[in-house]
């Protein structure tokens, strides 16, 4: 018998939610099988089969939260009998509290509760196939199903665009509508039911395991609205279901419901608000300035026509990502970390350059390793990359981890500017505005003229413990020098 465990996602996670199971017991898997679907709080994982077999025991329900190291499921190898309990588990049934046996004492036990960190004894490696990277099976950690508040909820419609201007041209906005999630008595929910279950959309398309047709973060979505995938047909290619199809069947089952919306905070969404109650915590300041993006405007219709970069989007990012590694290069100070525990700066020598994005499951901000070693064309090549990461919620906690200087896009929802908020650990972040036609003067003395521009705001947030106005003014000017004459950056 081989026991799956929940592997260490890395970038300090201690523990993930299981989202949706790819197999029941029974099933037979191959290594490198997709059998669940787990989310971090930084993305959402697919987790392949670490041996062959067939399915005993599936340990953890969807919904739970489990500890890293903690056992998922047991395969079965060849001459197995398909009920036998998992080892050591006495057939106690899968979601009690479980215990831990020490080494060469099987009588001895420690209760685990859900959440809790445990150093579990290793086992000798099971026979067949195992996955590189899992190593031997760990001792079995059983769980307690996680509990969680009653309420009956009315979704509310509301806007939520898939990046924060990743790939968007000037003027233009790629938005999907769907409401706020509600929140059912999961104590008494039973589990959403499988296509073979015989009831409706049963017939519909279907991937290779038998479960509706549907991406990873589609699925989520779903699980989330408490929306059956198997009851909605898919208008996507191949009877792909969207996330609007799913907004659409959420909104139907909820029309004749009253009540408010509660949204429940897991995943990404949790990670959000404990990065955001960190940031509050330091002292922060904000410069700004209104910038005429003209030529920017014109550079971006430039490289749309060159060849290198045919079958790319080019939006003011681009522009403004290059911008950034460049001013960066002149002031360093600003690239930087700071580390209490040794009270000192940390000036880092590459740019990891995080690009915040909102998603379905939350605000979420991965970077670009070493951005200030690209030009133009690579730094597009990277931007496409991520946005088709983000979209199809590939993004994995690598992805996010490690940034140090940050660019967000307001624009993009048509809003002129705001105040943006610091990631932790970084010393600045760079908000971008909509670009807008509006009267300028150009020009100097006598030729002094109004014509019509296109004029952006640019706000910069910097830890003030690291950074005075000084140095992010400097630093924030030389930014607008290169949108206002990108021709200027061979002087950086």
């Amino acid at each position: 018998m081989f026991e799956m465990t929940l592997p260490d996602p890395g970038e300090g996670l201690v523990e993930a939610e299981i989202v949706t199971w790819l197999v029941k017991p029974g099933d037979e898997v191959k290594v490198n099988d997709v059998v669940v679907e787990i989310e971090t709080a930084k993305s959402l994982v697919e987790l392949p089969a670490p041996a062959a077999g067939v399915v005993g025991a599936l340990l953890a329900a969807e919904g739970d939260t489990v500890p890293v190291g903690s056992v998922l499921m047991t395969i079965l190898t060849p001459g197995e009998p398909t009920d036998a309990p998992p080892a050591g588990d006495a057939g106690e049934p899968a979601g009690a509290v479980g215990a831990v046996e020490s080494p060469g004492s099987p009588a001895a036990v420690e209760t685990v509760e859900v959440g809790e960190a445990v150093d579990a004894p290793v086992a000798p490696a099971a026979s067949g196939s195992v996955l590189v990277g899992y190593g031997t099976a760990a001792a079995r950690v059983a769980r307690r199903p996680r509990k969680r508040s009653a309420t009956v909820a009315t979704p509310e419609t509301g806007h939520v665009h898939d990046s924060y201007g990743l790939d968007e041209a000037p003027g233009h906005r790629v938005e999907q509508v769907y409401p706020t999630e509600p929140v059912t008595d999961e104590a008494h929910e039973p589990p959403l039911p499988r296509p073979e279950d015989g009831r409706a959309g049963a017939e519909l398309a279907t991937d290779p395991v038998g479960r509706p047709l549907a991406k990873p973060a589609v699925r989520r979505l779903a699980r989330d609205l408490g929306i059956d995938l198997g009851t909605v047909a898919g208008t996507g290619a191949g009877g792909l279901i969207t996330p609007t199809d799913v907004a659409q069947a959420a909104a139907g089952e909820a029309s004749g419901h009253k009540g408010p919306t509660r949204i429940a905070i897991r995943g990404v969404r949790r990670q959000m608000l404990h990065a955001m109650q960190a940031s509050v915590q330091v002292p922060q300041a904000s410069v700004w300035m209104d910038v005429d993006v003209t030529k920017t405007v014109e550079l971006i219709d430039q490289l749309k026509a060159r060849r290198e970069f045919a079958g790319l989007r080019i939006s003011p990012i681009v522009v403004l990502a290059k911008a950034v590694c460049l001013a960066l290069a002149q002031h360093p100070e600003v690239n930087s970390t700071l580390d209490l525990a040794r009270q000192e700066i940390v000036v880092h020598p590459d740019v990891n350059l995080g690009i915040a994005a909102a998603t379905q499951r939350g605000l979420i901000v991965p970077n670009i390793k070493a951005a200030n070693r690209y030009n133009v064309l690579e730094l597009t090549h990277a931007l496409n990359d991520l946005v088709v990461k983000v979209r199809e919620g590939r993004i994995t906690p690598a992805d996010a981890a490690h940034g140090t200087f940050t660019i967000t896009n307001v624009g993009v929802f048509g809003v002129e500017g705001g105040t943006p908020i610091l990631n932790p650990n970084e010393s600045a972040i760079l908000l971008l505005g909509t670009f807008n036609r509006r009267p300028w003067v150009v020009g100097t003395g006598e030729e002094e003229r109004i014509e019509i521009r296109s004029v952006a705001k640019l706000t910069l947030t910097i830890d003030h413990r690291v950074l005075d106005g000084e140095q992010a003014s400097r630093f924030l000017a030389d930014v607008a020098t290169i949108l206002e004459d990108p021709g200027l950056s061979l002087l950086f």
